[in-house]
């Protein structure tokens, strides 16, 4: 399955911890974690069609998340907004608060680093699947 695709960083293996929160495989694997004042980041890789869940990062202040993607192609779309292509190079900071997805292609790999913005009272709230029907009006 994944014989032809190797990612920058290691890819780590399925993402069973958060894998209701997902449509189709993702991996993972924490490059650092939040110990006292540090930054969480995880690497975060999407099968071809694979998408997150809509979620939310709340925060009483500071929070939220930063992705750049670092292999293959993918979308973020935050709700209410056009859908953003994400190639490597691609940078998305999403403030707490608000409400978005992001996957894979239906036809290509997709994998970003997640960055965990430090915050107070910080927490995500997984939401409802990003439908078959949404997903293939994107282009």
């Amino acid at each position: 399955m994944t014989d032809t695709y190797e990612p920058t960083f290691p890819m780590g293996g399925p993402n069973t911890a958060y894998a209701e929160n997902f449509v189709g495989q993702s991996f993972l694997t924490m490059l650092t974690t939040a110990d006292g004042d540090g930054v969480t980041v995880g690497n975060v890789t999407f099968e071809p069609g694979c998408r997150n869940n809509w979620h939310i990062h709340h925060a009483s202040s500071g929070g939220g998340q930063i992705l750049l993607c670092t292999d293959g192609s993918g979308w973020y779309q935050a709700e209410g907004e056009k859908p953003v292509s994400m190639a490597p190079g691609s940078v998305v900071s999403i403030p707490a608060g608000v409400k978005h997805w992001h996957g894979a292609k239906a036809d290509s790999w997709f994998t970003h680093l997640a960055i965990e913005v430090p915050g107070e009272e910080t927490r995500n709230e997984w939401l409802e699947p990003v439908t078959d029907e949404h997903y293939s009006t994107l282009a």
